[in-house]
């Protein structure tokens, strides 16, 4: 999950001026992204995908500040 473009993101903007401060060259962009892992019991990966994009819509993104992408991760 990522901020959408154009959604102030307060933690890279703190990130990038410590890195700069730290002498770290040519830092032009820094962008920050949480990662859900969900597991489900019993679940074929078509279930498991639609209870994730249920848990993403119910509680854990903001569409409106929020670009999500729920996949199945390899085994």
């Amino acid at each position: 999950m990522e901020l959408k473009e154009g959604i102030l993101d307060a933690e890279a903007e703190s990130v990038l001026k410590s890195l700069t401060l730290l002498g770290i060259p040519s830092l032009r962009r820094v962008t920050t992204a949480r990662i859900y892992d969900l597991e489900f019991d019993g679940a074929t990966e078509t279930e498991a995908l639609g209870r994730a994009r249920e848990a993403v819509d119910r509680l854990l993104a903001n569409p409106v500040i929020h670009r999500v992408t729920v996949r199945p991760v390899a085994p």
